[in-house]
């Protein structure tokens, strides 16, 4: 056999053996995972944001109420303790007419007028309005007013799938809203989600004792009587 002939051979096994390779590889089954564009993090599904929420509430009124009584004026000053003096909203008193208790709601309303304007909400940002009310009702006196809230901007309760059909590990629609909620319904200033606080003053006097206890390697004697190590 000539050399030629066994270089050949050579280059045609190789060829073979190549071709044999490519076609095992694309017979071989390839499992792969696709990424979606959908997030999978609740702070992300259900953001808490600062936005304008109407806050209100509804007083009851009795039919024989000539004065606002100890309950009403609590719950007055309980609802106005989260109104925001310096942007100063509008305040608006809705007082029933056409019910069985309008007399006595009429008087109220003055009454609670009054009692805003001694709290501190300005002459100009109290409203008084009436609404109808059925005439066989006590109607309630409602008072309403805008503040800035930290609050979840997707509503909670959402189920657009069954939890047991999905099979790709990944939260489901309403998972952490209410989570979110009652995080946002703790947030008593929510500038502090905007933007950190300024610093308060230093203590100067305590930092320089601090100083000196250090440079001293001495420990404070609040820590040690705290402490449960005897130095």
């Amino acid at each position: 056999m000539s050399a030629h002939r066994t270089t050949w051979n050579s280059r045609f096994l190789i060829a073979a053996a190549l071709l044999g390779s490519l076609v095992a590889a694309g017979c071989t089954q390839r499992d792969s995972i696709v990424v979606g564009a959908i997030p999978d993090d609740y702070r992300t599904n259900h953001p808490i944001v600062i936005a304008e929420k109407q806050e209100k509430i509804d007083i009851p009124v009795g039919l024989n109420d000539y004065h606002m009584t100890r309950v009403q004026r609590t719950a007055l000053s309980g609802f106005m303790s989260r109104y925001d003096g310096k942007a100063a909203p509008m305040v608006h008193v809705l007082v029933p007419y056409g019910s069985a208790n309008s007399a006595a709601a009429s008087r109220i309303g003055a009454q609670f007028v009054s009692h805003l304007h001694k709290a501190g909400v300005p002459q100009n940002r109290v409203v008084r309005q009436s609404y109808h009310a059925p005439a066989d009702a006590s109607a309630p006196i409602r008072i309403t007013y805008a503040n800035m809230r930290a609050q979840v901007a997707s509503n909670c309760g959402r189920w657009p799938e069954d939890m047991l059909a999905r099979v790709d590990n990944k939260h489901w629609a309403n998972f952490g809203c209410s989570y979110q909620n009652n995080l946002a319904a703790q947030i008593a200033n929510p500038a502090d989600l905007l933007t950190p606080r300024e610093t308060t003053p230093i203590d100067a006097q305590n930092r320089s004792n601090a100083i000196d206890q250090y440079q001293r390697r001495q420990v404070a004697p609040e820590f040690i009587g705290t402490s449960e190590i005897n130095y």
